[in-house]
């Protein structure tokens, strides 16, 4: 096979480096496949570059303009995804570990596009709750959060080519900031050929996207207070980059994932033969074998109850014993090669270092056979498997990373010793339990917690769904705490705010409605003789109100209330037996209130409002006594626009509006957030 140089894509284009580089290998059969270098990159000028071009091209779009896009993205990937398999081989992955990372990655992209529905059809985002500041409530408090102005900086690991490039960009690009990948340099070749695809799909704005194949030392020494910088591998790496002088000066926001010793615990009280056991045994097999041990999830400590040692050992070693090693090309072939010989190097000398406290129990590092490829010259390694008969003493197994298919059993007698345990690998992005006992699994998780990102317990009730110890899920976060840097990645709405600036605004009510498209009570309110409800999508305000006529509460209608909805609570049926209560007589129903609201501020005349799409919040602040007039303000709250799903859809959007039922004294008694479905006026 012949050496291509790879491309490095700045500033708009293709860029070739002045020089050849590194050389990059294929894991199987140790022949030079690619070379790459960044010589030449004006590191400075692509960070200017992203914050020039891409960053106003995706702050002048909304959330859901760039859901839309992840989404359109998402799906041009997927239809070249074969292509990505087949460069995805050379690094070693079998078809089973390149899914994890090729459709692994794309399904973020996926799944951030379905957060946009989470977020308004803005450029910014309102977080939380107004604060009232003010005694009368004309000076009031709120936060919003506003895309930053500069460039995502992400550093990725070797182990997940295209999964570390997506499921970071799908975060920053939803928040409207533009990013530079860094993918290592091992297999960046893998990043390559998928970024050649982003960029050929024009989905994306000039300016959103640029990468950078091989090295990129230096790319710190221009960041800016805007910037974001996120890094995947070794704490040791990491640390360096984080106490960077530019970084700690301009205080740029720094999230470190590193690689960590995660370790997966079987409960006391499981035995052999229960489906719990086997759940166990399979898990620490696959947190092995896929990606040949490659991932910053994997298990390395297998915590065994001290008299199930022999029992997990015997079924380990059975199932380890069937994991056929070779070119995955290879029909059978089970797990295939490190990624490189440097991996392959690094992990014996670990292996090595291990064994000074410890014995391997299965596997051997020099007699093992592969299928379909020399050993020698491959980056081959058979699984591994150590016991270590005192872990509080002989402590290596807590301190000490094989970044490969390695792992520790050791013996546990208490649950609280299983805690210890865990926490003694100084923090780690992610712990299991197996378990069948809901207290072992409480007491393991509130133990653990404080050195875990993520902690699954796993029995037969979820087994079958579950998506295993070393999968992180795009809308929890991917991080941990010591060990593991101290960072978080992912979580859904938590990622994309951590590249947005969050900025409290105080003032008016009125004029904190207009700042954030979203009412805020005490506001203006602006009514009309058109009727809120006959009004299209497109004409609807913030802060159309109607004020409806009135209604006095009688006994009767407590009465018919009871006996439509079935709710016979003493409360509003028994006046005999209120001595105690907090009230003064029968009172009305809460949901007799709403529902006499809504028949106060309907129209129901066939109009634009299509449906009732739900409540959001209600809350009943005062009791409501027979004799008692209410009445109804019900003003827009804020509006958001639906995509049409086809193109005979009706166009339409979601409005809030806000409820607010008082009494004779002005005061108020009830108060929600209802939504419907309003036709848009383009539909006629």
């Amino acid at each position: 096979m012949s050496v291509t140089q790879l491309k490095n894509f700045a500033e708009g284009k293709w860029v070739t480096a002045k020089k050849e580089g590194d050389v990059l290998y294929n894991a199987i059969t140790g022949d030079a496949i690619y070379t790459a270098s960044s010589e030449g990159l004006d590191f400075g000028a692509m960070m200017d570059y992203a914050r020039k071009v891409g960053g106003p091209a995706l702050r002048k779009l909304t959330f859901h303009q760039r859901g839309r896009m992840l989404k359109a993205l998402a799906m041009y990937l997927m239809e070249h995804k074969e292509h990505f398999y087949s460069v995805s081989g050379y690094t070693g992955a079998t078809r089973a570990d390149s899914w994890v990372d090729i459709e692994g990655g794309i399904g973020n992209l996926f799944a951030y596009a379905s957060l946009r529905r989470q977020f308004p059809d803005e450029s910014f985002y309102v977080d939380g709750d107004a604060a009232k500041l003010s005694k009368n409530g004309t000076f009031i408090g709120h936060h919003i959060m506003v895309p930053r102005q500069g460039v995502a900086i992400h550093i990725n690991a070797f182990n997940f080519p295209v999964w570390g490039m997506l499921e970071k960009i799908a975060v920053n690009l939803l928040a409207g900031v533009p990013a530079i990948v860094k993918p290592a340099t091992l297999t960046s070749y893998v990043t390559e050929v998928v970024f050649e695809e982003i960029v050929k799909s024009g989905i994306l704005p000039q300016g959103a996207l640029q990468l950078i194949c091989g090295s990129a030392r230096g790319i710190l020494d221009t960041v800016e207070s805007q910037d974001v910088v996120t890094f995947t591998g070794s704490a040791t790496t990491g640390k360096q980059l984080k106490s960077h002088p530019r970084v700690v000066g301009e205080g740029v926001p720094f999230n470190l994932e590193a690689d960590s010793l995660n370790c997966c615990v079987l409960g006391t009280d499981v035995k052999p033969g229960m489906a719990e056991f086997d759940i166990f045994i399979k898990e620490v097999t696959r947190e092995i074998t896929v990606k040949a041990g490659q991932k910053c999830t994997a298990i390395r400590r297998i915590i065994v109850p001290a008299a199930m040692v022999e029992d997990v050992q015997i079924a380990l070693g059975k199932r380890l014993k069937g994991t056929t090693i070779g070119d995955p090309a290879r029909e059978g072939v089970r797990m295939g090669p490190l990624a490189g010989q440097s991996q392959r190097n690094e992990v014996r000398e670990r292996v090595q270092l291990l064994a000074r406290t410890q014995s391997i129990v299965i596997g051997d590092i020099e007699n093992f056979e592969v299928i379909g490829a020399d050993k020698e010259k491959g980056a081959f390694l058979a699984p591994l498997v150590f016991f270590n008969s005192q872990p509080f003493i002989n402590t290596d197994c807590h301190n000490i990373e094989a970044f490969g298919p390695v792992s520790t059993i050791m013996p546990y007698d208490t649950i609280e010793d299983a805690i210890e345990l865990a926490k003694m690998g100084k923090g780690s992005l992610v712990g299991s339990i197996i378990t069948q006992d809901d207290d072992i699994a409480k007491e393991f998780v509130l133990g653990a917690a404080i050195m875990h990102g993520r902690i699954l317990v796993l029995n037969n009730d979820c087994v079958k769904e579950s998506t295993g110890h070393g999968s992180p899920m795009p809308m929890l976060i991917h991080g941990g705490p010591g060990r593991a840097g101290g960072g978080e990645e992912m979580g859904g709405k938590r990622g994309v705010l951590h590249y947005m600036q969050r900025t409290a605004i105080q003032g008016s009510p009125t004029t904190i409605s207009h700042i954030t498209n979203v009412y805020q009570q005490g506001g203006r309110q602006t009514e009309s003789d058109k009727h809120p409800f006959r009004k299209y999508f497109e004409e609807l305000q913030i802060g159309d109100t109607v004020t409806t006529a009135k209604h006095t509460v009688t006994e009767a209608d407590i009465t018919n209330f009871a006996n439509v909805s079935g709710d016979n609570f003493y409360a509003h049926m028994d006046a005999t037996s209120l001595e105690g209560t907090i009230f003064e007589g029968r009172v009305a129903h809460g949901y007799f209130i709403l529902s006499k609201a809504a028949g106060l501020f309907v129209d129901a005349k066939k109009g634009p409002v299509l449906l009732n799409y739900g409540i959001d919040e209600c809350r009943f602040t005062k009791p409501v006594y027979p004799g008692m007039t209410i009445g109804v303000r019900l003003t827009v709250k804020e509006k958001t626009a639906q995509e049409k799903r086809t193109d005979d859809d009706i166009a339409k959007g979601i409005v809030k509006w806000l409820v607010d039922v008082y009494d004779e004294t002005g005061e108020t008694v009830a108060i929600a957030t209802i939504l419907t479905m309003v036709k848009k006026k383009d539909q006629e």
